[in-house]
């Protein structure tokens, strides 16, 4: 987006780092951006913040992602540099200009998901006072993400699904400033023939793929676990699982090693994983938005097995794109690729298709218009 952007645009760029591994590429932003402010979030600092939401009323999304520094830096470049144009980048960050106060310029937020309603979702598989807590985020954030709705000027989500979906909680009369907006898919680095992936010694026979710090993440892969794998060990015991992604919750490490699970971390380059594995799963039982690790996958010409969660918002399906909710309907598929190794051109071309960065954000720019 910043690249798309930068074209047209002066950017101006205020957000935060939460991973130190991600400082690293900060420098790299410079090319895109004629002025940053990149700010270190402490996690627990963030929890503690986030507190202050049961006695403000407000979700707790937003005070976690409320900095004064920001607000003081945002201000003073819209001020400074006569800013017309405001994106926003999910809902929490809508907070800096929200209000009145910031009528006259063109807001554009990208929600990417309705956040609302995986709240929701995790609020089923709670009981007792976490099952409150999270349907109280659910009803707050709601409540926020409509307002700012009817604040801005525009509100993206990552597919026409999610848009929809969100237009089912706003007034009929603001869905019209709602619409989808596709993510892309970088089809020559995610391409199964680039010669600058590096073969793997290990063997891999099913990879799951994602940030293992999050939450819905850290939930497929214990179900899939619990569930599916010992479905397929049973059959083929010497059968290995490779979850690869960094940031591994003590849950997560704890299956390292178990029953033909290996547990990555953080890798350098995910592609030899996935160009190595026989199938590619995403077994989410929470979700919203457009699963990239699905995306990439298909990019690589891979068979995939997921849940219809995972799948939701991806038109390019096919016979080696399978939606399995049930464990053994499951096992059963990722077993079939275990002694049927293939090669999915279909699904790699469809992404070609229709996910090419270039065409998914061409619309983008056109949002930011004089008003």
């Amino acid at each position: 987006m910043l690249k798309a952007l930068s074209k047209s645009f002066d950017i101006y760029l205020g957000c935060f780092v939460d991973d130190p591994f991600d400082w690293q590429y900060a420098d790299k932003l410079d090319k895109f951006c004629k002025q940053k402010l990149l700010i270190k979030q402490h996690k627990t600092l963030a929890k503690i913040k986030g507190l202050k939401a049961f006695f403000s009323g407000e979700a707790i999304s937003v005070p976690y992602y409320y900095s004064s520094e920001m607000a003081k830096w945002s201000n003073h470049i819209l001020a400074s540099e006569n800013i017309k144009q405001v994106f926003v980048y999910s809902s929490p960050m809508a907070q800096y200009v929200e209000g009145d106060n910031y009528a006259n310029f063109n807001r554009v937020i990208d929600f990417v998901d309705v956040d609302s309603d995986k709240w929701h979702q995790y609020a089923q598989g709670k009981t007792g006072v976490a099952r409150w807590v999270y349907q109280r985020e659910h009803r707050k954030l709601q409540g926020f993400e409509n307002r700012i709705a009817e604040q801005f000027q525009h509100s993206l989500f990552v597919s026409p699904q999610e848009a929809n979906l969100f237009k089912q909680q706003i007034p009929q009369s603001l869905a019209v400033k709602v619409s989808g907006m596709l993510n892309g898919v970088d089809t020559a680095f995610f391409d199964p023939k680039n010669s600058e992936i590096q073969a793997l010694e290990e063997k891999v026979d099913v990879v799951f793929t994602g940030a293992m710090d999050y939450w819905a993440n850290v939930d497929a892969v214990i179900w899939f676990s619990q569930k599916v794998w010992p479905l397929i060990r049973a059959k083929y015991p010497d059968a290995c699982f490779y979850v690869v992604g960094g940031n591994p919750s003590a849950q997560i490490l704890d299956l390292h090693g178990k029953h033909g699970v290996n547990v990555t971390g953080r890798v350098v380059d995910v592609r030899p994983y996935i160009l190595q594995a026989k199938v590619a799963i995403a077994p989410l039982q929470i979700a919203r938005g457009l699963q990239n690790k699905v995306l990439e996958a298909m990019s690589m010409a891979k068979p995939i097995v997921a849940t219809s969660m995972a799948i939701e918002g991806i038109e390019g399906r096919n016979e080696d794109v399978h939606i399995c909710d049930d464990p053994v309907a499951f096992a059963g598929q990722v077993c079939h690729y275990l002694v049927e190794f293939k090669t999915v051109q279909c699904s790699r071309d469809w992404i070609l298709e229709n996910l090419q960065w270039n065409e998914t954000l061409a619309k983008l720019p056109m949002m930011f218009e004089e008003k």
